[in-house]
């Protein structure tokens, strides 16, 4: 994540519009009812299914359309790259913290045991739950658009969800702790720098433990906070933030069950889905 635990990661808030026209359920609805997907849980048919690969254009699935302008807005942050660590003196320059300090650009982050790096997991997860929201209708944008690059730096991805106006910015991390941790926790800026941190981010990262869980995953046993909320003035990305922002630890890369679960497409999976509830818990609620 952010540099933190050794794991190598305008100022007028915009507080999330909370018209039921910007929910997700409502976005889908009108997806559906507009015929922009033939079928809005449909998969594509295979080969020999359904009239096989010569069956007519009718019997096959729309494409969905482009999300609507109107639609909910989110920033997917996933933490590092594939290239800091081959370019320490770009990513160890120093950089505004938020907080009247300054601390790293970015940093490698961490990985598991068996050289999985956090970087990739951290891109291959936000690929997925963007594939899933804007399945949905929603409008995500990533703030690194693959994982073959430097940075961004920790100030500027927080300006990349502050100038695109973010209903919701999720930085996507995994943690390197000691061996016999596990489980994810969700963390926020605390204290509050602006009025998006005070409640909306909040907010966020309740509505971000409330979906993980419902999804199977574990809170963490390593932190204060036996509810998996992490409140803390030290993140850049989230302390320079004036949108809604959270920073998800998915879980210790170091620990044996977590590390197998995050290298497998299956497990990435299972993770994704389980941000994606969070995001829509948020939205929806």
């Amino acid at each position: 994540m952010d540099a933190v635990r050794g794991s190598g990661g305008s100022e007028t808030a915009k507080p999330p519009r909370r018209s039921a026209g910007r929910s997700l359920r409502g976005v889908v609805a009108v997806v559906c009812a507009g015929v922009l997907l033939a079928s809005c849980t449909a998969a594509d048919p295979a080969p020999g299914e359904s009239g096989g690969a010569a069956s007519s254009a009718a019997d096959r699935p729309k494409r969905a359309a482009p999300p609507r302008a109107d639609a909910p807005l989110v920033v997917l942050d996933p933490g590092h790259n594939g290239r800091n660590g081959a370019n320490l003196d770009r990513i160890e320059r120093k950089v505004p913290n938020g907080r009247g300090e300054r601390k790293h650009c970015n940093s490698t982050g961490t990985s598991t045991d068996d050289g999985y790096g956090e970087h990739a997991f951290n891109f291959a997860v936000a690929e997925a739950v963007r594939d899933r929201l804007t399945r949905q209708g929603v409008r995500v944008q990533l703030t690194r658009e693959d994982d073959d690059g430097v940075g961004p730096c920790v100030d500027e991805r927080a300006a990349i969800g502050n100038r695109a106006g973010a209903d919701a910015v999720v930085s996507i991390h995994a943690d390197g702790t000691d061996s016999d941790a596990s489980g994810f926790h969700v963390i926020y800026s605390d204290p509050p720098l602006n009025d998006a941190q005070r409640g909306p981010a909040v907010r966020l990262a309740r509505a971000m433990v409330a979906g993980m869980t419902d999804a199977g995953l574990s809170t963490a046993d390593y932190i204060a906070s036996t509810e998996g909320f992490d409140g803390r003035d030290d993140l850049a990305g989230l302390n320079l933030s004036t949108v809604p922002a959270v920073l998800v630890e998915c879980g210790n890369m170091r620990n044996p069950d977590e590390a197998r679960a995050m290298s497998t497409p299956e497990g990435r999976e299972r993770y994704a889905e389980a941000i994606t509830r969070g995001i829509e818990d948020y939205f929806d609620r």
